[in-house]
């Protein structure tokens, strides 16, 4: 099944709802960063997650969403777009935790992955200055944690499903999420109808690895009452470049680029989203530095 997500409104306008199939992109994510089962489900959730969330926003809009958490991940970060386009960062991709007891033993434990913290949310909405918002994490499985930030932090009564199922051999098998939000004209029935149905539906990785497409689950979510406004590819996409990363290198001061061309006599950068590496010669360096002179 192809990644993509889509936007609708449903229960009459009550309730807008965002489900997103996102295997593709999440296991892109895993072979990138190299994560094993538990870093891979947590970092694919907030993936996930951040891909429904962009389509909130305008095009040119963007989004930097940072969980911080005490736990042996780390944090994680990830920026998101209004065009389905995503791409993160995870501190500590090797982390394989399982529940040793209980309902839940052997099942990945993402909660003690990412451990207690905070959600910060910073927009990019294209003004003079950025928006930061932030709520604690509840319970470090992600869906409970989002579902709490659109509560506190965009007043926004919310409910937040999401999964990453990881196949024996470290691949991801299937992945997908959906945010349901009620509207403020939302009435007593429908939250009624929504309290009573969220219970029971199955978990998402366990829907999209039954072939349930996105229509099929918002279909599930709306009761059938669904209108699509929307339909997006999501992808992970990092649109790094040998060039944004020389800007980078011309803000330096002139004594650190002097020592990196004199001792160094090289340079060579990688990004944290892509892990592709850019090589400078001296030759590049030293044209970087004369550029920022002749400049100023």
């Amino acid at each position: 099944m192809k990644d993509y997500a889509l936007k609708s409104y449903a229960y009459n306008k009550q309730v807008r709802i965002y489900v997103a199939s996102s295997t593709h992109l999440v296991e892109e994510a895993r072979r990138i960063h190299h994560t094993w089962p538990t870093a891979s489900a947590a970092f694919g959730r907030v993936l996930t997650v951040s891909a429904m969330m962009g389509m909130m926003y305008k095009e040119e809009e963007t989004l930097t969403i940072r969980v911080k958490g005490d736990g042996p991940i780390g944090s994680i970060l990830v920026e998101a777009n209004a065009k389905g386009e995503v791409r993160g960062e995870i501190v500590n991709p090797n982390v394989y935790i399982v529940y040793d007891e209980g309902p839940k033993k052997g099942k990945l434990n993402v909660g003690a992955a990412v451990g207690q913290g905070f959600i910060h949310i910073t927009k990019d909405l294209k003004m003079r200055d950025y928006f930061t918002s932030s709520s604690e994490i509840q319970t470090g499985e992600i869906g409970d944690d989002f579902t709490y930030y659109f509560a506190m932090s965009e007043q926004t009564p919310s409910s937040v499903g999401v999964g990453v199922l990881v196949n024996p051999d470290q691949t991801i098998r299937a992945a997908g999420g959906y945010i349901l939000q009620l509207m403020p004209d939302v009435g007593e029935d429908v939250i009624q109808q929504i309290e009573s149905l969220i219970p029971t539906l199955p978990p998402m990785s366990t829907l999209i690895d039954q072939g349930k497409t996105p229509e099929d689950i918002l279909h599930i979510l709306a009761n059938g009452t669904e209108q699509i406004l929307e339909k997006k590819d999501i992808t992970y996409l990092c649109h790094c470049s040998k060039e944004g990363f020389a800007k980078s290198l011309s803000t330096l001061d002139d004594q650190s680029l002097h020592d990196i061309i004199h001792e160094d006599g090289q340079a060579e950068i990688e990004c944290h989203f892509c892990h592709t590496k850019y090589h400078f010669s001296k030759d590049e360096l030293s044209h970087i530095l004369e550029n920022k002179n002749n400049k100023s």
